[in-house]
């Protein structure tokens, strides 16, 4: 029972890290990008193809789709605790987004070691259907790095 309530806690502080870095967002304020859940070492975001966001070929620009996956990784590496910024990341384009498209991006935490992590997102249309992938390194900042749960006793 003990174990529950630890995993709730953990639950319910990576999510409110991940709002509280959201709120300050002016990028997704700006592009409609909106946290939709988030947990330790995981989130997932939302954003509707603008007609802003195309490029030459009329299809969802690239930056924008590599931006709403670095957003949702953001969002996953924070939710630890101490601040995590991107040391390296690249995208795949499997497919292009088109003008009204609603594209989720999640991020899920495949490694985290030291001050390092590795993680995965997949770019989704609301469909279902893949159009990017990307993988992000994470490096924490200052402080002492957090532990993964499986070296803590959590």
């Amino acid at each position: 029972m003990t174990g529950t309530v630890g995993e709730h806690d953990l639950e319910t502080a990576a999510r409110r890290r991940a709002e509280d870095l959201y709120a300050k967002d002016r990028t997704c304020e700006l592009l409609g990008i909106d946290l939709r859940d988030a947990g330790p070492g995981r989130a997932t975001v939302g954003m509707r193809v603008a007609e802003t966001m195309v490029n030459g070929h009329g299809t969802g620009h690239g930056g924008f789709l590599f931006l709403l996956a670095d957003a949702a990784f953001a969002f996953a590496c924070n939710t630890h605790g101490p601040a995590t910024v991107a040391q390296g990341a690249q995208v795949t384009f499997l497919r292009p987004a088109e003008v009204g498209d609603d594209l989720v991006a999640e991020a899920v935490e495949r490694s985290r070691f030291g001050r390092s992590g590795v993680y995965d997102v997949t770019v989704r249309r609301s469909d279902g259907v893949p159009i990017a992938e990307f993988r992000g390194q994470s490096h924490t900042l200052g402080g002492r790095p957090p532990r993964p749960a499986s070296e803590s006793g959590e």
